[in-house]
């Protein structure tokens, strides 16, 4: 076996904030929106845990944002421009995913610093971070104060419509949740991937497969 670098050290502290983040989110989120579940938290103690929390994390998007269009990272959510390509690339990814790896078939993308995502992951870490993650920001900051941005609260529908936006986001993020640490016990171990979170290094064998 032999190592590659493959999440530089901004990318790994800008994950394990944003991980932490996300699960104290749903579970403040968790209490605050079903007040009949076993309280653990005070009420007024969860929603300000859940506010400041949100805030820390949009600091954290932030600074995510800086470091991939400021820097040539950003190659790693940069899909194929061969549109030919990359749907033959995403297609073996998805016959991966579906049967080749119960039969124990290498995984068809090797991952590098500037190319470590998979075509599926591109397009699905686009969705998550260009478009549902600002969209759940924003929901949680009208929300956070419904006087304040009143125009912008009913701009949008009122705030049962952003309420709704804000749960359905929620949901989708609980989904992604499970879906993330599924995937994540692929590697050629089970803690593979996650150590490789925590020390930057990726191991592959000498012949460049997982």
């Amino acid at each position: 076996m032999k190592q590659i670098y493959i999440h530089p050290l901004p990318v790994r502290i800008w994950h394990w904030v944003n991980a932490i983040g996300f699960i104290v989110l749903i579970a403040t989120g968790l209490q605050i929106r079903y007040l009949d579940l076993a309280q653990i938290l005070p009420f007024k103690i969860a929603v300000d845990i859940h506010n400041w929390i949100g805030f820390v994390l949009m600091a954290n998007y932030f600074l995510w944002l800086g470091f991939y269009m400021f820097t040539d990272k950003i190659t790693v959510y940069l899909p194929e421009l061969n549109a030919q390509k990359y749907f033959a690339d995403s297609w073996r990814q998805i016959k991966f995913y579906g049967y080749e790896i119960f039969l124990g078939k290498v995984n068809p993308h090797q991952p590098t610093i500037y190319h470590k995502f998979n075509p599926l992951q591109i397009m699905m870490y686009q969705i998550i971070m260009l478009l549902f993650v600002p969209i759940q920001f924003i929901s949680g900051l009208l929300l956070w104060d419904v006087k304040q941005f009143a125009f912008l609260v009913d701009l949008f529908g009122g705030v049962r419509i952003v309420d709704t936006i804000h749960v359905l986001m929620f949901i989708v993020f609980s989904g992604f949740l499970i879906m993330h640490l599924y995937l994540i016990t692929l590697g050629h171990t089970r803690t593979a991937h996650i150590k490789a979170m925590i020390t930057g290094y990726e191991e592959v064998d000498e012949g460049g497969k997982h």
